[in-house]
Order: structure tokens, then C-alpha cells, then sequence
């Protein structure tokens, strides 16, 4: 990784700690164990809010996992018995 990609992830990472509570970046983790392409997207949606002003407030567990179930459409599963 190059130093400007380095100072990004630095960025956001410090932005993450400032708009999530602990028990959101600890979720945050966990998806990011679980799916490392939707916490990405997750990340880069929350530093895109965070840089245009529009995080009013400190985001909970709560409304993260809606931004998650916003993010992540559900895929029902349907299970076929022969």
C-alpha cells in the first residue's frame, strides 16, 4: 500500500471512532470478520455521510444494524423438499 492509501485508512478509521459508539464498532468488527466486502461498503458510506455533514449524531448499534439491513437486501432462502 502507498502512503496516500495508508493516510486514508488512517482517516477513516479515526472518523469511525468519532461517529460510532463502542458497541457499533464492535458490530462494525464483526461484519467485518463475517463479510469484508459489506463492511468496506459500510465504511466508505459512513465516511461519505460524516464528509458532506450529514451524521447529526453519534450512530448506536441500533441504527447501524438498519444501515446494515439497508445495505445488505435480505435473500430469502427457499428450500425445496423432493
Amino acid at each position: 500500500m502507498n502512503e496516500d492509501a495508508i493516510e486514508f485508512e488512517n482517516l477513516k478509521k479515526e472518523m469511525l471512532r468519532k461517529v460510532l459508539t463502542k458497541e457499533a464498532l464492535e458490530r462494525l468488527g464483526r461484519v467485518k470478520l463475517a463479510n469484508p466486502l459489506v463492511a468496506s461498503q459500510l465504511e466508505m458510506y459512513l465516511f461519505q455521510l460524516s464528509q458532506t455533514g450529514q451524521l447529526k449524531e453519534v450512530i448506536d448499534d441500533a441504527k447501524l444494524k438498519h444501515i446494515l439491513s439497508v445495505l445488505t437486501p435480505y435473500k430469502k432462502t427457499k428450500i425445496r423438499r423432493r
